[in-house]
């Protein structure tokens, strides 16, 4: 049975998401990656207890992560829950994400439809074995439903008790802006956007998503801060075999070139005169952003884990430590 670290709240810092009253560790762990059948479960439910005895109590999926099918992910994630840690179900922010395609026919490809949403919502709890997620997510703007439908949507959800918050995710400021609205009309909950952000892709700074954020009073939860593991070490020195590029497990392998090589050695040098690692600075810098709430990280081994939640421990940056990050990019 499980038996959590007492001191597990000791280091770990929270904040809210917005203007609300929902407060979410710095780091949080997604379980895009890693998580599915076709990973070992020992480690995936070592890599859970290791984030949840550190302070990490929001764990973040979607209806389709996993493989070797889509929802093994929180298959996995009711199994570990039901060896000890659902014990502590009300310490623990549990999100998932509707959005992407998941079962054949009209009804069940990448769509924003009220019909696909609470479809989406139900075969997650019943995966995860819960009664309510704490936050649910429309995954990704649909074009092709009205805006206020896929509010409605998610509006109706926590109507019925199955989500306490909802979000958006992949939302571009203009998009967000009107949700906004809508969700305001409806007095929906809504707390947080996930949009990418790193150091090596600031799309919703020139978006002015971030700001919008700020002005509007909700959070961003950001994924991929590590740039698909580039701001890691591991690609200091090239391609190692079991990294995600060398199993072929990203779309953005092309752009590991030398160029980019170099400047992973100029950030990973900024880095080292902070005490850091590369990983660690990364985190801390996407931290440093005020419109973010938290970042969420994954990983293939506990040991990452440990040594991403160490990025709180420094997350001032001076003056000349972000030009320098901006010159060395």
């Amino acid at each position: 049975m499980f038996a959590p670290n007492d001191k597990r709240y000791d280091k770990m810092i929270y904040r809210r998401c917005g203007k609300s009253g929902l407060r979410l560790p710095l780091v949080s762990l997604g379980l895009w990656q890693n998580f599915g059948y076709m990973n070992s479960f020992d480690n995936m439910e070592k890599m859970v207890h290791t984030a949840f005895n550190n302070g990490i109590t929001h764990f973040d999926l979607a209806n389709n992560y996993g493989s070797p099918y889509p929802g093994s992910a929180e298959e996995n994630f009711g199994r570990i829950l039901d060896r000890g840690l659902r014990e502590f179900r009300d310490e623990l922010c549990i999100s998932t994400k509707a959005g992407y395609d998941m079962w054949p026919g009209p009804y069940g490809d990448k769509n924003g439809s009220r019909k696909y949403l609470t479809a989406s919502l139900d075969q997650s709890l019943k995966r995860m074995g819960l009664d309510y997620v704490d936050i649910f997510y429309h995954h990704v703007y649909d074009p092709e439903t009205p805006l206020e439908e896929t509010a409605l949507a998610l509006d109706n959800a926590v109507r019925q008790g199955k989500a306490l918050y909802v979000g958006i995710s992949n939302y571009g400021r203009e998009k967000t802006a009107e949700m906004l609205d809508i969700f305001r009309e409806l007095k929906t909950p809504f707390v947080l956007n996930q949009p990418s952000y790193s150091i090596l892709n600031r799309w919703i700074e020139d978006d002015s998503l971030d700001a919008l954020a700020v002005e509007e009073g909700f959070g961003l939860a950001v994924f991929s801060p590590l740039y698909q593991g580039f701001l890691s070490d591991r690609y200091l020195c090239g391609i190692p075999a079991d990294s995600r590029i060398g199993k072929g497990n990203t779309w953005i392998a092309k752009e590991l070139n030398e160029q980019m090589i170099a400047r992973l050695n100029r950030l990973n040098d900024i880095a080292a005169a902070r005490g850091q690692k590369l990983s660690q600075m990364a985190l801390s810098w996407v931290l440093h952003n005020p419109a973010v709430t938290t970042v969420l990280t994954g990983a293939s081994r506990p040991e990452q884990i440990l040594d991403n939640v160490k990025c709180i421990e420094k997350l001032d940056f001076t003056d000349d430590e972000l030009k320098e990050i901006n010159e060395g990019i």
